[in-house]
């Protein structure tokens, strides 16, 4: 009986040969990368397994690729110590597989393949490779949380532990879905903190209701200065009620909304006009409900010091413009700009609009007298870039 012979040639991509399972050079060899190697049994040929990359140490973050010569691929497993697999696509002709994933940093993988000769023979080899471990990790604190119900105008945030030179390859790894086919755009921007920071925002606001998913497929992805992505990243959240707060600081007012109807005006006091203590204007997005907390006016850069704790504060930007209770300024609601920046309102208007919000709404903040309008990284300012220039800093524009 005739004994067939079926090899897996494991090649180290521009590094090591391919090495043959047979004894010998052979007069049809090939460089690495590519071989037609098998032995003849029965007067067939057998089919030859190619697996790149292959051996120790190699380099991460390439797909990995297996070819199939004298049959065709009928399966093929690329499986991690940790039981994950890498999944891929089968070429229409069976000869070639490749992983829709890449390889990532200091994991060992085990590579099967299953192949059918051209003599209708089945045979099945294994292959196994090990990556190099990250020489630097890159991390990733993104907003919003999972399993949150948020506002209209929440973004999906993305900030980098280290800088991403390579924004294009990251931002190919960034998937967003959402059950009503959103339109909305990736864009690339400095955070308040001076990190590199991507965001998603619909086109729009979101469409109450809409559930989204963030699906992060960093992990094997190198971030150019930054270095590697050792693991992915994942989120859902849900969409609540349209809640705006329309502030008009020429009037002094706050109008609520909900779905577009007015809910209830509130008197309110904004910065004070002609210097540091204006506040800003456009579209702000409510942060995050801090509840009472210690406001230092050291912190955001004013000179006459102040040091109060504020109850049912409500972040809006990084800078330190809050909507908060100010009992101290209750003379001056709805008459008066006199505060240090924050929308300040009296207690009991306070604690009724704290329990209206959600981080995610926004705030439509208008006046003729202020310090300007809320850039993208501060808080979340998104929405004050036009939607034509917001598509223009994606990366793969």
């Amino acid at each position: 009986m005739s004994h067939i012979r079926v090899c897996i040639a494991a090649v180290a991509v521009l590094v090591a040969p391919l090495s043959a399972c047979s004894p010998g050079p052979r007069s049809d060899a090939t460089p690495a990368g590519g071989g037609r190697h098998g032995v003849e049994a029965n007067g067939g040929r057998e089919a030859t397994v190619t697996v790149v990359p292959g051996g120790r140490g190699v380099r991460a973050g390439g797909p990995v690729k297996v070819t199939a010569t004298g049959g065709a691929l009928t399966s093929v497993t690329v499986a991690d110590s940790d039981g994950g697999t890498l999944t891929g696509s089968l070429s229409p002709d069976g000869t070639s597989w490749v992983s829709r994933r890449k390889s990532a940093p200091g994991t060992s993988y085990t590579v099967t393949a299953t192949t059918v000769a051209e003599g209708g023979r089945k045979s099945t080899a294994t292959s196994a490779f090990t990556t190099a471990g990250a020489d630097k990790v890159n991390k990733v604190d993104w907003r919003p949380g999972t399993d949150t119900s948020v506002g209209v105008a929440q973004p999906v945030s993305l900030v980098f532990d280290h800088p991403v030179t390579d924004r294009a390859e990251v931002e190919r790894q960034l998937k967003i879905t959402t059950t009503d086919r959103t339109e909305g755009s990736w864009a690339w921007l400095k955070d308040w903190s001076g990190r590199d920071r991507v965001d998603w925002r619909p086109k729009e606001y979101w469409k109450p209701g809409t559930r989204v998913t963030l699906h992060a497929e960093l992990n094997g992805t190198h971030s150019g200065d930054g270095g590697w992505f050792v693991r992915d990243y994942t989120t859902t959240f849900t969409v609540g009620a349209s809640r705006t707060a329309v502030v008009d600081l020429d009037r002094k007012l706050l109008t609520f909304k909900r779905d577009g109807r007015t809910v209830r005006t509130l008197p309110v006091s904004g910065g004070t006009p002609g210097g540091d203590k204006r506040s800003w204007r456009g579209t702000a997005v409510l942060m995050a409900k801090e509840g009472t907390i210690n406001m230092n006016s050291e912190t955001v850069g004013l000179g006459d010091a102040y040091d109060k704790m504020v109850d049912h504060s409500m972040r809006l930007t990084w800078s330190g413009m809050y909507a908060h209770a100010a009992p101290w300024n209750d003379r001056w609601f709805g008459r008066a700009n006199m505060s240090s920046g924050c929308i300040g309102m009296s207690k009991a208007d306070a604690a009724w609009f704290y329990e209206q919000v959600r981080p995610g709404d926004p705030f439509e903040i208008k006046g003729r007298d202020t310090k300007g309008t809320v850039a993208p990284g501060n808080g979340f300012g998104d929405w004050n870039v036009p939607w034509d220039r917001w598509q223009e800093m994606s990366a793969l524009r």
